[in-house]
């Protein structure tokens, strides 16, 4: 059975099990064409069962990638991936959601690349008003390469999962700017794999990355909406996700406590002072 992930960018990542408390709809699965678009080196993108799955190639020419055809305020997104497999040193599959201004919000999956036997790194990091610097990464502990795995964002006015929304405590929270989903494989030897030491081989190209589900059930909006009046309307925006429920911050402090590499909230040099959202979404 392919495990289901939940986009946790501040607090890490939590594995998502069919006996939690409060369990999202189950994904629909669509073709790529219904949803996404290529958006760069379209003949480096392979259609398989009537574009209901798809492979993003990578060679020493060019990577790849496509986006969203609709802009989102709020939802539930859904993806179902298998990374790439043996020598993937230097590669970074990534799948997120951005917005378009220079201000932008962004919620990022980041799938770093390995030499063969050595486990994935997850980087998440999260945006909001153009300010970054909220990098976590875990060691995955399954293997992502050898079947499909589902990776989602859940996204409301309360949280993503989990970061919550402390605008009270004056840390901004993504709710007026729409943002497209996005999914690329590309080259990053130069820090992707042990702070760039690891260089890609070519030999081993192509590198692919093989996507299937394509699921989006979010409020469609235009690049100039402000607001989306989902309060109440949508399975994802009911009370029971507006928080995490005891099972799932056991889950997630099991993930932290045995696949932390790094959590900003926990790194003294960079930040003496504790970001006000750290202690809120119980990071420490």
């Amino acid at each position: 059975m392919a495990s289901h992930l939940w986009a946790l960018p501040l607090a890490l990542l939590l594995m998502v099990s069919a006996t939690m408390g409060a369990a999202p709809r189950k994904p629909v699965a669509v073709p790529f064409g219904r949803n996404y678009m290529p958006t760069w080196a379209f003949e480096h993108i392979k259609y398989f069962n009537g574009g209901s799955e798809i492979q993003l190639h990578l060679d020493k020419y060019s990577g790849t990638g496509f986006q969203s055809k609709g802009s989102y305020l709020f939802g539930h997104f859904s993806m179902q991936m298998k990374l790439v497999p043996g020598d993937s040193a230097g590669t970074v599959t990534a799948f997120y959601l951005s917005s378009q201004n220079s201000e932008h919000d962004e919620i990022d999956f980041e799938f770093l690349g390995n030499r063969t036997g050595q486990p994935y790194i997850l980087q998440t990091n999260v945006f909001t008003g153009g300010k970054g610097d909220r990098e976590q990464r875990i060691y995955l502990w399954f293997d992502p390469t050898k079947q499909y795995h589902s990776y989602s964002v859940l996204w409301n006015l309360y949280q993503i999962v989990v970061f919550k929304n402390c605008k009270d405590l004056g840390v901004k929270f993504p709710f007026n700017q729409p943002m497209k989903l996005y999914s690329s494989l590309w080259n990053a030897d130069d820090w992707a794999t042990r702070g760039g030491l690891e260089k890609t081989d070519w030999s081993k190209a192509p590198f692919i990355a093989s996507y299937k589900g394509f699921h989006i059930d979010g409020c469609e909006a235009s690049v100039e909406a402000k607001f989306c009046a989902t309060q109440g309307k949508r399975w994802w925006d009911q009370k029971e996700f507006q928080d995490l429920d005891a099972f799932q911050y056991r889950r997630l402090k099991w993930v932290r406590q045995k696949f932390t590499i790094y959590n900003y909230c926990t790194d003294r040099k960079r930040y003496p002072t504790l970001p006000p959202e750290c202690k809120r979404d119980r990071d420490i």
